[in-house]
């Protein structure tokens, strides 16, 4: 292995463990030295790698955050099928996948967004990034479903956008605690039911 491939995965290894404990921890109970002991890492070799604390975490989201939203939430919504199929099944899939992870603490983008709120704005902006982007994937997909004939002419998609957002988010918190799988199911019960309400009715004449 070359020495450019070798850092590159000594870099993938570092940002993976640190984001686990941050994402265990949260960022500002994690101290450096939690972090050289989770890596098994001099000082100087983390120093090497990155310029603070803060340099790694924001390396992190934009190396491992912003991809893992774009692979969950973001690319599952790609394609001409009825919008509302594709988030319900997109949803349904990244809950899935939360219910057999021993170690969930929650939506990890809404938990570090809490987190970092008024506290610290270089943090906050590259979280914000992720966030407009899942908004804007969510809000060009209803729109085109619209256009096709999928969803009600009078559906505002800002709208539906930023309520389905601020619904994963909470069920995801929800989620962390007990009987995720029935907070779950009652989820995407509803989330169909409203999805019903806002499609296109069929034209009687």
């Amino acid at each position: 292995m070359n020495k450019s491939l070798k850092r590159m995965a000594t870099m993938q290894r570092m940002q993976v463990t640190g984001l686990k404990l941050f994402y265990s921890k949260g960022y500002y109970n994690t101290s450096i030295d939690d972090i050289l002991k989770e890596l098994e890492l001099s000082k100087g070799a983390f120093y090497y790698h990155f310029d603070s604390k803060e340099d790694f975490f924001v390396q992190i989201v934009q190396n491992l955050m912003a991809r893992k939203v774009y692979s969950t939430l973001i690319e599952p919504l790609e394609g001409h099928e009825n919008p509302l199929t594709l988030i319900s099944k997109c949803f349904d899939d990244a809950m899935e996948t939360a219910i057999h992870n021993e170690m969930d603490f929650g939506c990890i983008l809404n938990n570090f967004l809490i987190e970092f709120n008024g506290k610290n704005e270089t943090i906050m902006q590259h979280l914000n990034e992720i966030v407009t982007v899942w908004e804007v994937n969510l809000v060009t997909t209803l729109q085109k479903g619209k256009f096709n004939g999928f969803l009600d002419r009078h559906v505002d998609c800002e709208a539906v956008a930023t309520f389905l957002m601020n619904s994963y988010f909470g069920v995801r918190t929800l989620m962390a605690g007990s009987s995720p799988s029935a907070k779950k199911y009652r989820f995407m019960t509803q989330l169909r039911q409203y999805f019903k309400s806002i499609e296109a009715k069929p034209v009687t004449i």
